[in-house]
């Protein structure tokens, strides 16, 4: 397996793609206006291993406030590079350019107008000017990276396409990849090569799909960036390490991406020996998946592992390009060390994570940032508790998919493949979901868990004519 050749990007101490290692990084839950939390934070990522930390930037204060937690930490001898994240305001990403390392952009929000899922006509002209508009404000933000030696990552998340690109794509690999070029082709035009791509879906089929078709689609036009990997909205705990693992673990062991995230509903440090793991693993797993057994459209995977979570993500990087691509529909998984039923429940949760075969509930929840303004995990556990006992009581509760979005950057978009979901509205404040609608908005915090699972209740398929419910 070789690693797809890209062109190294200078990221203030610290060099990604080329031949230089695959970095791992996370993200700050902390706010950004809160100096002292976000550099004790930083330093506990950063402690573990993380080569990046990003902090999100919702306005100009929390963007001039990364000089000041930048100064804090280099004082501290941390000269790890910091990331702005910046949705919704393309005048702060011009502010964050002054004082991070690189400014990650999403090409979903950063001139388009938020997303309400509408169906917009354009002609072929009308469609060349809204794409004249990115360039018009693009290019002063690019100069300024210039002339600060600030990187750049043009960040495509699935769940915040613009209605623009869905009205003219779809909700496709095709449009994911064409809201990324429209940036890049600018980039490439100005003479910016300080860039990072990434594209990321909490589908781990959509996303894969997208990187490849990404990585074909620039190298017809000769664009060498390099990637960085991630599946959003992962969750927690082993189902979380699986998901990540099936998605990024399916593109490392095919060469691709130069920086990882594996995003999970957890504090962020937790995220980095995860992450160090998958770049570990990939000569074993990559020639381990050329070497699969495959009979009957069974994929057969032994082992011999003593740590569960080695063996969890193991199999699930094995075996996520095998199964997303259709190689084989089901898995058998042996492990010397563990016993059948956690073998099979192991082989299960990868066949969800791959889109292949769904056994239990699934929990689409993001890993929490500055912008979430709830208890992020205490609902995740909350709601899990509920779902669980519903379950018992009803089979439907059993194989719902829910979404827990600490607010609405990706919430409702990552919904789609979601029954029901939970996000983030302000301060204390919750809004339900069904799919991508809103059916009740700014609930307080303190019931809202139960009103969600009383608007499930409420909203179970009826019993047909004739028949009637026990």
């Amino acid at each position: 397996m070789q690693r797809r050749l890209t062109t190294p990007t200078k990221v203030g101490n610290i060099i990604i793609g080329g031949d230089a290692p695959i970095r791992v990084q996370s993200m700050n839950t902390t706010n950004t206006n809160d100096t002292e939390a976000c550099v004790a934070q930083a330093k506990r990522i950063i402690d573990a291993g993380g080569e990046l930390v990003r902090l999100t930037t919702q306005g100009s204060r929390e963007a001039e406030n990364m000089k000041n937690i930048s100064a804090a930490l280099k004082a501290e001898g941390y000269m790890t590079p910091l990331v702005a994240d910046v949705h919704f305001n393309a005048n702060v990403a011009d502010v964050a350019a002054l004082y991070c390392e690189k400014v990650r952009v999403n090409p979903g929000n950063y001139v388009d107008p938020a997303r309400v899922f509408k169906k917009l006509e354009y002609t072929d002209e009308e469609y060349a000017q809204e794409v004249q508009k990115i360039r018009d404000r693009f290019v002063p933000f690019l100069n300024i990276c210039k002339e600060h030696n600030t990187a750049v990552r043009i960040g495509v998340n699935h769940g915040s396409l613009s209605d623009r690109i869905m009205s003219r794509y779809g909700d496709t690999p095709a449009g994911i990849v064409e809201s990324c070029l429209e940036f890049l082709r600018i980039c490439r035009d100005e003479d910016f090569q300080n860039v990072v791509i990434s594209i990321k879906a909490s589908n781990t089929v959509v996303m894969v799909q997208s990187v490849r078709l990404l990585v074909e689609k620039m190298n017809e036009e000769d664009m060498h960036y390099p990637l960085h990997l991630g599946v959003t909205e992962a969750g927690e705990g082993e189902d979380g390490r699986i998901k990540s693992a099936v998605g990024i673990g399916a593109l490392l062991t095919e060469g691709i991406g130069d920086t990882i995230r594996v995003s999970l509903s957890e504090e962020p440090e937790c995220e980095i020996p995860v992450a160090k793991k998958l770049v570990s693993f990939i000569p074993e797993c990559a020639e381990k998946r050329e070497n699969a057994r495959i009979e009957n459209g069974t994929l057969y995977l032994d082992f011999n592992e003593s740590s569960l979570e080695d063996l969890q993500l193991k199999a699930a990087m094995t075996a996520g390009a095998l199964l997303i691509d259709g190689k084989a529909k089901d898995l058998v998984i042996t492990n010397t060390q563990h016993p059948s039923p956690i073998t099979q429940e192991l082989a299960d949760s990868i066949l969800q994570a791959a889109r292949v075969k769904f056994t239990k509930t699934e929990y689409i929840s993001c890993p929490g940032c500055g912008r979430t303004l709830y208890d992020l995990q205490g609902t995740i556990a909350r709601i899990k508790a509920a779902i669980k006992a519903k379950s018992a009581e009803n089979p439907r509760f059993a194989t719902l998919k829910i979404g827990i979005m600490g607010c609405i950057v990706n919430g409702p978009g990552e919904m789609a493949d979601a029954d029901y979901g939970y996000v983030g509205a302000g301060p204390g404040k919750i809004s339900l979901y069904k799919n991508k609608v809103c059916v009740e908005k700014s609930i307080p915090e303190a019931n809202a868990v139960e009103k969600l699972i009383e608007f499930i209740e409420n909203d179970a398929p009826q019993p047909p004519k004739g028949e009637h419910s026990i």
